[in-house]
């Protein structure tokens, strides 16, 4: 086993989630991700007694993700435009 490895965050919350949602245990779960056990334990600790991850359980209302939706929209809307700027103001420039 290599020491020091270091896992993205995300990868983190989604092995919490898929050990309570498939209720498996964790030794199993560490032998089919290839972390150390007690690494896993450390990060159930960590991550599963966070809301995020048990309303992830629950699947979101309509509503609720349409307003999801509807943010993400916006926010790459408002990427694009800033894309746009700089896209416009570096043309413009000489070199």
């Amino acid at each position: 086993m290599a020491r020091g490895r270091k896992f993205e965050e995300a990868f983190k919350i989604e092995t919490v989630k898929y050990i309570s949602e498939n209720n498996k245990p964790v030794a199993q779960v560490a032998r089919e991700v290839g972390v150390n056990e007690n690494t896993l334990h450390g990060w159930v600790k960590k991550y599963g007694q966070q809301p995020e991850i048990k309303a992830a359980k629950s699947y979101p209302s309509e509503a609720t993700e349409l307003r999801a939706l509807q943010k993400e929209i916006r926010d790459l809307k408002e990427e694009n435009e800033i894309l746009k700027k700089a896209m416009h103001y570096f043309a413009k420039s000489p070199r």
